[in-house]
């Protein structure tokens, strides 16, 4: 076990013993976040949140990707927070359990994966931790490397649509979980932010070559307007 996910699994048994503090502000907490971090970050949160579901990449997404929401993700990846991933992915499993006709209970979960010389740097790949908490809540499986990254890509953040599909080209492809066994059932997938569905389109194509279905994504946020 690295020591980010250590540091994450016994955290709620160190604070126990040692004042914990907000991973965002570093006001006294009972948890990852204090009180009014916690409110504005639910604040975040969208009313419908599966309003994306009948796209034609379907993505089940938790809130916009804006103020608190914001800054609790940079935390999350770039500032060493590996433990925000448990309310983040505990909140979207909570959400996506309240819509029944969604939550099916035949699915495979699969994070976006990064590529190893990223992983490397940051220590933790968020979306794997996000799905780890998201799994605890729904009880579906998780295929940690059902997906690998071969290709170290650029942030797509600023790309254009061309550059975008230009840069995941070949980026993907099935990972040492699915080429030993396929799953059974369909895989949901699970990344942090949904911007143009490149990436999942990506992914997607490369699950679907090989004969596996997808159903759809689920992720923290989105940069899409409502």
């Amino acid at each position: 076990m690295d020591k980010h996910r250590w540091f994450s699994y016994f955290k709620p048994f160190l604070s126990l013993f040692l004042k914990s503090s907000c991973s965002l502000c570093d006001r006294t907490a009972q948890g990852e976040f204090c009180q009014y971090c916690q409110k504005q970050l639910l604040q975040c949160q969208f009313t419908n949140k599966n309003q994306f579901w009948l796209s034609e990449k379907p993505v089940f997404i938790w809130g916009q990707y804006q103020g608190v929401l914001k800054r609790a993700i940079a935390a999350f990846k770039y500032e060493n927070h590996p433990e925000i991933a448990k309310p983040l992915g505990y909140w979207l499993a909570e959400s996506w359990l309240n819509y029944p006709e969604l939550a099916i209970d035949k699915l495979t979960v699969v994070p976006i994966p990064l590529h190893a010389d990223k992983l490397k740097k940051r220590g933790f790949n968020q979306a794997e931790l996000l799905a780890e908490s998201f799994c605890q809540l729904t009880g579906l499986p998780l295929q940690r490397q059902g997906l690998e990254r071969v290709k170290n890509t650029k942030a797509l953040f600023d790309l254009s649509v061309k550059e975008r599909q230009n840069e995941m080209k070949e980026a993907l492809i099935l990972g040492k979980d699915f080429r030993r066994r396929h799953p059974s059932n369909a895989v949901l997938l699970v990344d942090d932010i949904y911007t143009s569905g490149t990436t999942i389109k990506s992914a997607t194509e490369t699950l679907n070559r090989a004969g596996i279905k997808v159903y759809g994504t689920v992720a923290i946020a989105t940069t899409k307007k409502c």
